[in-house]
């Protein structure tokens, strides 16, 4: 099919090939999962449904040669997947629903737009050989480099917030505890990598060595990777603390994007780091939000202070949930080691790089860097060890319920069991086999993220590269005994036993998407001709809805609509009818899916107009 002179594309060779194995794995496991977790659920064929839809549009994302190819099954890949994200369809879930679409609404359009600006200043949108494109662009005087940073800035918009990039990560931390468990492994596991695809893609083909862009990178990840930890010290949720971590792990990763971008010729270090923490962040948190499943389907619980002492009897969910926990807090020997152990060369590297050729404040900076890359691996430490005492180790301060907790039932199938054991043993297997195993697939993978071959074999278990682990595990102990223990958990006596509860310390008021983007849509609706345009789709459905339900009642008619509407069951069914619409008219989802309907409709116009 060819479409403005792009014809839709894919690939099933090197780094993607890897990532659409990974992607059936985790949705093979997934579906497993469902089957016992989503027994007692409503709308499971929907839920199956939208599953497998959301399946086809990620391979689809993952596999495509060109932006258009990724587009249309990115903004397919969100649509599907809302529908997971509300699947109760309780307010909770409907709100965090609103955020979820609203971010990928916005996000998809500004992409979009950069999509546009693309292919108006280098007349392809393909991924091969666009980094060459450009560069003869530039040269011939056919763009600038401002209408190519342009178009770059809005297709990362568009990919950073799915990915979860701050400041576009409000919806993970609300949709992942709401979705089911399944759901919310894919959401954080996979549907964020479609968003990094994204990410790898402009900045490797556009802006490769681009120092600007490999600073700016650099700092998303940074502070994403920071605050996406701090969120997850503070949350008294294991959901939510499992989804600020994604945020968090998205850091990293973004971080390695950079470090791409800045080593250039050099870059082995950090290609292999940033690929292979994208594969172990997938794995472990299929492992870790589906050990979070088990939780769920048997206690229906995912506060802190409810679950706590849960596991304490539960070898097996020990094992699984420490093999996960262990792994994304990079402890040696494990495969999240090899894979942060790499990211953090990348910067002393870049850092003795800058230094050689004169560039003391840049070197200054990622010196900073450093010190918060090791000091946000203290922390994911901390908040994975909050969680392994609070189900495995420390007591429930209600007796009644521990006793009730430590009883041998059985709490998963075998089935379920195998979903968990698959992921974490493929965890231990590649951290005990890093150099055949990771290198190998890192190698694979390195020509998609033109990474260059390394000079010598990497060495991960000499001191130089142990040296950063044993930091952050130490700031992580420390962080955990000194501020989660005395000053995030309340203990009291009651009786004999000790009590601890866990508390919310986290300000109300520094919700991003309250405190500004709600208000600031708001605002820039509201004024002038915005107002009566936002205004106008609503009056146009608010007429007819009064011309479809007016109560005549004339003394010329034989029949009375008013008295048939009242008493009739058609007339009660239409009332009931009327009442939900005018229910869902003034929510955002309904407002952002009648948008999206418009837009179909008119890029379904442009298809037949472009194919005729």
């Amino acid at each position: 099919m060819n479409i403005c002179g792009v014809t839709l594309g894919f690939n099933f060779s090197g780094f993607q090939l890897i990532y659409v194995c990974v992607a059936c794995f985790m949705w093979i496991c997934s579906l497993l999962f469902s089957l016992e977790y989503m027994k007692h659920y409503e709308n499971k064929k929907r839920y199956y449904i939208f599953m497998i839809a959301t399946w086809f549009a990620t391979v689809g994302v993952l596999a495509s040669t060109n932006f258009l190819t990724t587009f249309i099954f990115f903004e397919i890949m969100s649509f599907t997947s809302y529908l997971l994200v509300i699947h109760e369809e309780t307010p909770g879930p409907m709100r965090a629903g609103e955020t979820y679409l609203a971010v990928a609404v916005i996000g998809g359009m500004v992409m979009l737009m950069g999509l546009f600006l693309l292919y108006d200043a280098l007349g392809t949108l393909s991924f091969d050989g666009l980094d060459a494109v450009a560069k003869f662009a530039l040269e011939s005087g056919q763009t600038t480099e401002g209408r190519l940073f342009a178009a770059g800035l809005c297709i990362l918009f568009g990919f950073g917030a799915k990915a979860g990039m701050v400041p576009l990560h409000i919806w993970l931390p609300k949709a992942h505890p709401i979705a089911p468990a399944p759901a919310s492994a894919l959401l954080s596991g996979i549907l964020t990598k479609a968003g990094i695809f994204g990410a790898i893609v402009i900045s490797v083909n556009l802006f490769f060595e681009n120092v600007t862009w490999g600073v700016m990178m650099a700092t998303i990840g940074i502070v994403t990777m920071f605050l996406g930890a701090l969120l997850g010290v503070f949350s008294v949720n294991l959901k939510r603390t499992l989804a600020c971590s994604s945020v968090s792990q998205i850091g990293f990763i973004t971080l390695g994007i950079g470090m791409i971008c800045l080593l250039g010729p050099e870059n082995a270090l950090a290609s292999r780091g940033t690929f292979l923490h994208m594969l172990n962040h997938s794995m472990i948190k299929l492992l870790l939000f589906s050990a979070a499943g088990v939780v769920y389907m048997n206690l229906h619980h995912l506060e802190l202070n409810d679950i706590r002492g849960y596991g304490r009897k539960k070898p097996l969910l020990l094992v699984l949930f420490a093999i996960g926990a262990a792994s994304i807090s990079g402890v040696p020997g494990t495969s999240g080691y090899i894979s942060k152990t790499l990211l953090h060369e990348s910067i002393v590297e870049f850092i003795e790089h800058a230094e050689h050729i004169g560039l003391e404040k840049l070197a200054g900076l990622f010196h900073v860097y450093e010190i918060v890359f090791l000091i946000t691996g203290g922390m994911t430490l901390c908040y994975m060890l909050k969680l392994f005492i609070c189900l495995f180790i420390g007591k429930n301060a209600n007796p009644a319920l521990q006793a009730k907790y430590d009883e041998k039932t059985k709490y998963m199938s075998v089935l379920s069991s195998a979903c968990l054991i698959a992921p974490a043993a493929l965890l231990t297997v590649m951290g005990i086999t890093a150099y055949r195993t990771m290198n190998l697939m890192a190698e694979i993978a390195r020509f998609f993220l033109h990474g260059y071959a390394a000079e010598h074999e990497v060495h991960y278990f000499v001191w130089t590269c142990i040296k950063g682990s044993c930091i952050s595990v130490t700031v992580g102990l420390v962080l955990y005994f000194l501020v989660v223990d005395k000053l995030l958990i309340k203990k009291k006596k009651n009786g004999d036993l000790v009590c601890a509860e866990y508390v919310d310390a986290w300000p109300k008021k520094l919700d991003l998407e309250e405190l500004v983007y709600r208000p600031l849509i708001k605002l820039l609706l509201s004024p002038g001709i915005f107002k009566y345009i936002d205004a106008l789709p609503d009056k146009t459905a608010e007429f007819f809805s009064q011309v479809a339900f007016k109560q005549w009642n004339k003394e010329s008619k034989r029949f009375s609509f008013k008295s048939w509407y009242h008493e009739s069951s058609g007339g009660k069914a239409l009332k009931s009818f009327h009442e939900a619409y005018l229910s869902a008219r003034d929510s955002m989802s309904f407002g952002l899916l009648l948008a999206a309907g418009g837009l179909a409709i008119f890029l379904i116009y442009m298809l037949i107009n472009w194919v005729a």
